[in-house]
């Protein structure tokens, strides 16, 4: 008797153990992932640069290093504004011009007299940098740093001492203003310039002169998780222009080796690479006036909030971060319009995007992997980290949301758990109109999130065709919306 107890007691457990691993799966990654504080970052999605310094009081783009420091005196400057503001439309980081290429630094640099220190704001005791750090921390803003690699003023420009000079100015801004979210450095190296009064042209090998990896660890050091920003990442990467627009297709991978800060094909750079041995996230940067500094007679040029919304599908909306810049004015202010139109173009946004019209509909995909982890309705659940995926030997499937009346709708947002890596490079999109599937929309990559736009649509089904991908294709989130009237 009780050797039958036994034998059923280890059938019982053979088949649980067989039950419980019939719910496990092993999910391919792909070998080029993003680390977490890239996938973190580009669920963000906005950030806002701030260009602030002596151009603003020269009506200058690209300050020549000869300002005299006393030109530079807003009368009102409230760092506290430009962080509301920011958070208010939605932006979950501001970038300072720590120093643009003139040279002239917002915080007191021991290292040059071209300084803030030596200005009539606060009488030379200012440090705007540390107003603008504690502004984005009481605003629950993250803080990043823009220090130009090129120094039109430093008389030792183009030479190994100037390398010195540019690392001690780094180590001064990641030691001493606490957390440091990201470092943002141009491409725009070398030209003419006044270097401490010689008034000459300097050219610098940008593939040698900076020695960026030995510049990088410092930063690895001092801020292990600041995200490094260049033509070449190594983090994020520049996209190709200053429009704001990333390409059609756009992957998140990029070859390093094909790339130089200051000196790589733009072509590249917006689009990205499917064959990438590095996880480099693009950022499209572009000004919400025609300059990057504020000019008062760019008062009636400032971008309408349908400008940036239409920037928005272009550039978050093809799998890119968008880096938005908000210049203040001469007062130290950000300018009426530029609040009006920035907070009204987050008001749009949330108009757009506040209801899933898929939402509790019917939701289906062929090729689905046997487990409950992974069902189609992750699609819909809003959850980044759960998802669909397809069966790991599959390069192809099939989506199909069923609405329960015909619904009118002319947006769709899908996204990739790119955590996984990003896998699809073409798609289509029907709809059944009248009784009939008719196409609406052909795609290439979706990445961490792709906004597709079309004219309204009235229908009761949606069918998401993946048709080819690098490895089995898996989506976590699905949205259907109507466009706000003020699109």
């Amino acid at each position: 008797m009780r050797s039958f107890l036994y034998v059923i007691f280890f059938i019982f457990l053979f088949s649980a153990c067989s039950n419980h691993s019939s719910n496990k799966i092993s999910i391919n990654k792909n070998k080029v992932v993003p680390s977490e504080l890239q996938a973190k970052y580009q669920e963000v999605e906005l950030v806002g640069f701030i260009h602030f310094t002596v151009n603003t009081f020269t009506d200058k783009e690209w300050g020549y290093g000869d300002e005299n420091p006393s030109i530079f005196n807003p009368t009102q400057l409230d760092a506290e504004q430009w962080a509301k503001t920011a958070k208010e439309a939605g932006l979950t980081e501001l970038i300072l011009t720590a120093k643009h290429h003139d040279g002239f630094c917002l915080w007191p640099s021991e290292y040059t007299e071209h300084s803030i220190k030596n200005s009539p704001y606060k009488n030379g005791e200012g440090d705007i940098v540390r107003e603008f750090v504690s502004a984005c921390k009481k605003y629950d803003l993250k803080a990043g740093l823009y220090l130009s690699p090129w120094d039109r003023n430093h008389a030792d420009y183009g030479k190994p001492e100037y390398i010195t000079y540019y690392r001690n100015q780094l180590r001064e801004l990641l030691t001493n203003y606490g957390k440091i979210s990201e470092i943002w450095l141009d491409g725009a190296n070398g030209g003419d310039g006044y270097y401490g009064g010689a008034n000459e042209i300097r050219k610098i090998d940008r593939d040698t002169y900076y020695d960026w990896e030995n510049t990088f660890s410092i930063i690895r050091e001092l801020q292990p998780e600041a995200l490094i920003f260049s033509d070449a990442g190594p983090d994020i990467h520049w996209i190709g222009n200053e429009h704001g627009f990333a390409g059609e297709t756009f992957w998140s991978m990029m070859d390093p080796t094909k790339v130089t800060i200051g000196g790589a094909d733009q072509d590249y750079l917006n689009t990205g690479d499917p064959k990438g041995t590095d996880w480099i996230l693009g950022q499209c940067d572009v000004s919400i006036r025609p300059g990057w500094f504020y000019h008062q007679k760019e008062d009636t040029l400032v971008k309408s909030p349908q400008q940036l919304v239409d920037i928005y599908y272009k550039s978050v909306g093809r799998n890119a971060m968008l880096l938005l810049n908000i210049p203040p004015d001469r007062r130290g202010l950000l300018h009426e319009t530029d609040v009006k139109n920035l907070l009204d173009f987050k008001a749009i946004l949330d108009e757009t995007f506040n209801t899933n019209l898929a939402a509790d509909q019917t939701i289906t995909a062929t090729n689905s992997v046997k487990n409950k982890n992974f069902v189609a309705s992750n699609m819909l659940d809003t959850n980044k980290t759960s998802f669909w995926i397809a069966q790991n030997n599959s390069q192809s499937a099939e989506i199909t949301i069923q609405f329960n009346t015909p619904t009118e709708f002319d947006r769709i947002l899908l996204q990739e758990p790119i955590r996984y890596g990003q896998r699809i490079s073409k798609f289509t999109v029907g709809a059944e109109i009248n009784g009939e599937l008719k196409m609406i929309y052909e795609g290439t990559t979706i990445g961490n999130k792709r906004l597709l736009r079309f004219n309204p649509i009235l229908s009761s089904k949606i069918i998401i065709s993946i048709d080819e991908a690098n490895n089995a294709p898996a989506i976590s989130n699905i949205g259907v919306y109507k466009a706000s009237i003020r699109e």
